[in-house]
């Protein structure tokens, strides 16, 4: 009998925490090699070096990836796309501005300036990885889910126990979990900012460690961002015409 899980998206940017292995897709194999610079006791899939970040996966997508608009004249690099069991692209990440790496007692000119912008498609019904169950339909609250986890990744609260980390970002993660399901909550506001020229609401929360927001495009898919020294207001999205030529 076929079951439906959560609407959690199953397989993360490559920087985000892993998830329950009953919703995990398959990733994109160029996307999953551990970093030179990640924490060894890191919990999930690595950050990927850029040399070894390749652009065939944005390519495999039927649907239009967004970025930030052209006001944005900084480095523009690629993450990682993530794909179900069949090998469709589900969702994926590109980066702007300084490459994050995790340096959370960094501080002032020393802290990373950058904005990962999220695409995930929409999809009304989805396959789980193991072929015996369906997944709930894509939505803002995936893309929120993506984005606070994908925060997360490069947040380290300075001064913590080797020992206390893990047990630290299961928490962490759990509580951006729950973030996501509640976009109607009091932990978010309203936020309007340019997409494709037209002002589109999105869903957006601070935290000492950065920013993170959630909303949806005409065009047909959500779209979920994270960042910190840059700041969001300020932020306009566009459908990205040559993702090879941009960013690869």
């Amino acid at each position: 009998m076929e079951t439906t899980s959560s609407s959690r998206v199953g397989v993360q940017p490559a920087e985000a925490p892993a998830v329950p292995p009953h919703e995990q897709a398959t990733p994109d194999q160029s996307a999953v090699e551990p970093a030179a610079d990640a924490s060894p006791d890191r919990a999930g899939p690595r950050a990927v070096p850029a040399a070894r970040r390749t652009v065939e996966g944005y390519l495999r997508a039927d649907f239009p990836w967004y970025g930030l608009d052209e006001a944005f004249t900084g480095p523009r690099w690629l993450m990682q796309v993530g794909t179900a069991a069949d090998g469709t692209v589900e969702h994926g990440s590109v980066g702007h501005g300084d490459e994050p790496t995790v340096r959370s007692e960094a501080t002032g000119a020393e802290r990373e300036r950058f904005a990962v912008v999220i695409t995930v498609a929409s999809n009304p019904l989805r396959r789980s990885s193991d072929g015996t169950g369906v997944l709930e339909a894509t939505s803002v609250s995936s893309a929120a889910w993506l984005a606070g986890s994908g925060l997360l990744a490069y947040t380290w609260p300075g001064q913590m126990d080797h020992g206390l980390r893990s047990s630290w970002l299961d928490q962490q993660t759990e509580t951006a979990w729950e973030l996501a399901d509640d976009l109607d909550g009091s932990d978010w506001s309203v936020l309007s900012l340019p997409v494709d020229g037209e002002p589109t609401p999105f869903h957006y929360r601070e935290s000492e460690f950065g920013w993170v927001l959630a909303g949806s495009t005409k065009g047909g898919v959500h779209l979920g961002a994270y960042g910190r020294g840059l700041s969001a207001y300020g932020l306009a999205f566009s459908a990205i015409d040559d993702i090879a030529g941009q960013y690869a």
